[in-house]
């Protein structure tokens, strides 16, 4: 009885754990995206954004030009469409709701900000033609809350550790390779990336804990 409870209290004490950062690391991608936006409002270009922008156009090359168009083509409306579908096909029940409710409610609340901030994109050295406004970036946020609710979903449920963490490094890398396509591709400031990356980092970690209590544990 004794052993049951000091492990009950070990059990609580890491959720607490996991709660606390999961808050840290809510306020500080709020923070800095909060601190983007409000200059994005004001209509400033950052010193960072003609830095790396200038840097990664200036290294540029035909091999990275094509490895970077596919790329970005997997943050992409059409793959997010076609990985939602086969995801919808094969998931169970609750894991397929948490699915689509992600992807609706990250597309909806990004075309919100879009219109909020209507700022416009880069117009110089495009390598690909993208419409529309520049922050926060589509794919960014798209990508970072979509591929980052199936690195939670292959967390909680595959069981074979190399499978799990071969599949979450990957998708990390994804995200991570996408969000550096858009602006290699000049069709957005870093910090239009950085923006989207950041608001989606913290809805995603809001998201995941509210849906996961409607549609019960995995």
């Amino acid at each position: 009885m004794k052993n049951n409870n000091i492990l009950d209290t070990e059990s609580t004490k890491r959720k607490k754990i996991k709660k606390s950062i999961k808050l840290i690391i809510v306020f500080i991608a709020i923070i800095i995206f909060a601190y983007i936006a409000e200059d994005v409002m004001e209509k400033e270009i950052f010193s960072i954004d003609n830095s790396i922008y200038s840097y990664l156009i200036r290294n540029r090359n035909e091999a990275l030009n094509t490895f970077f168009i596919i790329l970005t083509e997997f943050g992409g409306v059409f793959a997010i469409v076609i990985l939602t579908a086969l995801l919808l096909i094969f998931l169970k029940k609750e894991h397929k709701i948490m699915v689509l409710a992600n992807v609706i409610i990250i597309t909806i609340l990004n075309q919100v900000l879009k219109i909020i901030f209507a700022r416009p994109r880069p117009e110089i050295m495009r390598l690909i033609e993208e419409n529309g406004y520049s922050f926060p970036s589509g794919h960014s946020m798209v990508s970072t809350a979509f591929y980052g609710l199936l690195i939670y979903l292959i967390y909680k449920n595959v069981k074979n550790k190399y499978v799990k963490w071969i599949g979450i490094i990957f998708l990390i890398l994804l995200i991570l390779g996408i969000c550096i396509s858009r602006i290699y591709l000049g069709v957005h400031y870093a910090s239009d990336v950085i923006g989207g990356f950041c608001f989606s980092i913290a809805y995603i970690i809001v998201f995941i804990n509210i849906i996961k209590k409607e549609v019960g544990p995995e």
